[in-house]
C-alpha cells in the first residue's frame, strides 16, 4: 500500500508517518528528512538545498523527484511507502503517478490533515524556540505555508477526482489523529 500524508508544514505528517512505520512496517519517504540529510552531508547539492530552504522556498521538482526515485526500491521491499511532504505540486503528483505506474504500483490513499494556519504558526514558533531548526524559523515558515496554500493545496481536486482523498481533523491530539488514520486505512 502506498499512501500520501497531505497537509501544510508542521501539520503532524512526520509524527503520524513514524507511527505508521512502527505499526505497519512501511517506509516513510519524507522529503524534508531527505533534504535535511542532504544539507547535513555538506555536499554541493546540500548547500544549494540549504539556501533554498532557509529562504522558505520550495526545492526544485527535479531534485525532489530524484531523491524519491532513489528510495522507491526500499519502499517496495517493505510493502509500501508513506509519502510525507511529497508531492507538493501537480507536476510532482503526475511524476509520482508515472514513476509508480512504471513499477506496477500506484497511490492507494491520500490522507489530508486539515489544520488551522494560525495555530500552526504558534506550533512552529514553539518548536523553533526549542530546536532552533532553521526551517522552523517563523518568518521562513510563513513563506513555506504561503507556498503550500498557493502550490500544494490545489492538488486536492487531483486526488479527489481519483477518489483517493480522505480528510481528517489534524488539530486533535496525536492519538485522535492516529485513530482517524487507522479508521481510514481500514475502510
Amino acid at each position: 500500500m502506498n499512501l500520501i500524508l497531505f497537509g501544510p508544514p508542521a501539520a503532524g505528517k512526520g509524527t503520524q508517518a513514524k507511527r505508521l512505520v512502527e505499526s505497519r512496517k512501511m517506509v516513510q519517504l519524507s522529503t524534508g528528512d531527505m533534504l535535511r540529510a542532504a544539507i547535513a552531508s555538506g555536499s554541493e547539492l546540500g548547500k544549494r538545498v540549504e539556501g533554498v530552504m532557509q529562504r522558505g522556498e520550495l526545492v526544485t521538482d527535479e531534485i525532489v523527484i530524484a531523491l524519491i526515485e532513489e528510495r522507491l526500491p526500499e519502499a517496495e521491499a517493505a510493502g509500501g511507502a508513506i509519502f510525507d511532504g511529497f508531492p507538493r505540486t501537480l507536476a510532482q503528483a503526475k511524476a509520482l503517478d508515472e514513476m509508480l505506474a512504471k513499477r506496477g504500483s500506484r497511490i492507494d490513499l491520500v490522507l489530508r490533515l486539515k489544520v488551522d494556519d494560525e495555530q500552526l504558526l504558534n506550533r512552529v514558533a514553539g518548536r523553533f524556540a526549542e530546536s532552533g531548526r532553521p526551517d522552523d524559523n517563523p518568518e521562513s515558515f510563513k513563506v513555506r505555508l504561503s507556498a503550500y496554500n498557493d502550490q500544494t493545496a490545489p492538488l486536492l481536486p487531483y486526488y479527489q477526482d481519483q477518489e483517493k482523498l480522505v480528510e481528517l481533523d489534524g488539530m486533535g491530539s496525536i492519538e485522535d489523529v492516529a485513530a482517524g488514520i487507522d479508521q481510514a486505512l481500514k475502510a
